[in-house]
């Protein structure tokens, strides 16, 4: 990512996170498929690659009020095939993980149908709020009737 782009995204993720009201450390690294399916396998024992990997390093306080301590890995190469089907820019996509990552910090899950709808829509509010718009809704609806919107292993 060249650094044009990587700081268009760096102002998207801290504008969108700035209207949780949380505070803390949200740190992201951004690899390719390959980096991306090393980890997935050795953290949660899954094949293949994903699109976010979130590491809650305050143990579950953030949620509680503690500041966010977060280490995020995103995956580029994900994130640029999901763009290219809904048409979107690579970095609007790569906030939408970095929000995502940092809601399950605050105590978001999407495991069941009605946390998977109020995470989302938390999501949502919060692009919307930062002037980015409802870019989940967007996914959902240039994929009418598509698959599981969670990615392998539902961690987005």
């Amino acid at each position: 990512m060249d650094a044009a782009r990587f700081e268009r995204l760096s102002s998207q993720v801290r504008s969108v996170l700035a209207h949780t009201g949380a505070s803390g450390e949200v740190r992201i690294e951004i690899v390719n498929d390959e980096a991306m399916a090393r980890a997935h396998a050795e953290y949660l024992d899954i094949e293949g690659t994903t699109d976010v990997l979130t590491f809650d390093l305050s143990g579950g306080a953030s949620a509680e009020g503690s500041p966010l301590d977060v280490d995020i890995m995103i995956c580029a190469d994900e994130a640029q095939r999901q763009a290219d089907d809904i048409g979107h820019s690579v970095e609007d996509e790569m906030t939408l993980y970095a929000v995502h990552g940092v809601l399950h910090c605050l105590g978001f899950d999407d495991t069941d149908e009605a946390s998977f709808a109020r995470m989302h829509a938390e999501e949502d509010r919060l692009l919307t709020a930062a002037g980015l718009g409802a870019l989940f809704a967007a996914e959902n609806t240039a994929r009418a009737g598509g698959a599981d919107q969670t990615g392998e292993g539902g961690e987005r």
